[in-house]
């Protein structure tokens, strides 16, 4: 269950009278657009509503005259299949600058300068967007405001997305610990166990984590490891 104050309204007209329940607005749209979500996550309570704003609650011959049931989650599901999420101006620029932050945080992550090989900052990336005039729809999914703010920025920075393979060495005293915490930040693509115990792999990252990558290993190994980008 999610908490009243995180939830929107989700409304939807049979006949002449409107029926609304209280959902959690990231996984309602998640469930529109057909994702696996469990309704019981994302309802705020198991109430169908005439007026959620005002706590009215829908006559129940009402909600059996329209949906020929009392399930509050079959009834759910088909207010968020077939009706509209009702957004009040705070909660849709709360989620507009969430989904904002999601779309820098991908792109600077995974896209690189192709010219240098180096990732953009966050920072840069947002001038662009500002420059572009990208509009970030609260109601699309982070993955398709990515693919829409790439198409508005290439014309202004050189960007692109690409992932890479580094080269590792690990001293023995540190390889068993190191292992672990690499394969969370990668793709180990080959590896192989030394005799003396040092471990040496290829491990694939996006590009644009390649200095939290560097980082990482420095800190695992307190500078001791070896690394090559192929």
């Amino acid at each position: 269950m999610v908490s009243l104050d995180e939830a929107v309204t989700a409304r939807l007209k049979r006949g002449n009278k409107h029926f609304e329940v209280l959902v959690e607005p990231e996984g309602a749209l998640a469930y529109k657009r057909g994702e696996d979500v469990n309704l019981e996550d994302i309802l705020a309570v198991e109430t169908i509503f005439e007026d959620a704003s005002r706590g009215d609650r829908a006559a129940e011959s009402d909600i059996v005259n329209a949906f020929e049931t009392t399930d509050p989650l079959k009834i759910a599901a088909m207010i968020l299949k077939s009706g509209e999420l009702q957004l009040t101006a705070d909660q849709r620029k709360r989620m507009i600058e969430e989904k904002k932050r999601k779309v820098i945080y991908t792109i600077s992550r995974n896209a690189i300068n192709p010219q240098t090989k180096a990732p953009h900052p966050p920072a840069r990336i947002e001038r662009a967007m500002e420059e572009a005039k990208v509009h970030i729809d609260p109601l699309k999914s982070v993955d398709q405001l990515v693919n829409i703010t790439m198409k508005a920025i290439r014309p202004l920075i050189p960007i692109r997305f690409e992932e890479i393979n580094i080269a590792v060495k690990i001293p023995p005293e540190y390889a068993p610990k190191a292992y672990g915490e690499i394969s969370r930040i990668g793709s180990i693509t080959k590896e192989e166990w030394q005799p003396d115990g040092s471990w040496i792999a290829v491990v694939r990252i996006p590009a644009g984590v390649q200095t939290d990558f560097y980082a990482l290993i420095n800190h695992l190994t307190k500078g001791e490891a070896q690394t090559k980008l192929l």
